[in-house]
């Protein structure tokens, strides 16, 4: 599987994309139906101009289905939840930080509630 193209350009076409990520046209169109957070944008010809974002989240859907054989509902469940994650904290090791200071707050809430009814 390709990661990243040899050569960087802002706008890649689908065929070029198709080339990329080793999958066919109809399978990035069909992608797009069904994944609200891929969706490139269109040219005055109306041709999709795809961005690197853009084949990351193929590449990501691409994962997900053929390697860890999720469905289709299941690798959009992932990401949409990391999509979320990430627009809330900015990347996933802000989260595992905010998680922890959370986790600190409830653990020392709950001790306060034992103490008080353990008197």
């Amino acid at each position: 599987m390709t990661l990243a193209p040899t050569i960087k350009k802002l706008y890649y076409s689908i065929s070029e994309v198709s080339e990329i990520t080793e999958l066919k046209a109809y399978v990035l169109r069909y992608w797009e139906t069904e994944f609200g957070q891929l969706n490139p944008p269109k040219n005055r010809a109306g041709n999709r101009t795809y961005r690197q974002k853009d084949i990351e989240i193929i590449l990501k859907i691409k994962d997900l289905l053929y390697d860890k054989k999720y469905t289709i509902d299941g690798a959009r469940n992932i990401l949409k939840e990391k999509i979320s994650i990430d627009s809330v904290n900015g990347n996933s090791t802000r989260n595992i930080d905010k998680d922890q200071i959370i986790l600190s707050k409830i653990k020392d809430e709950l001790k306060s509630i034992l103490s008080i009814i353990s008197k």
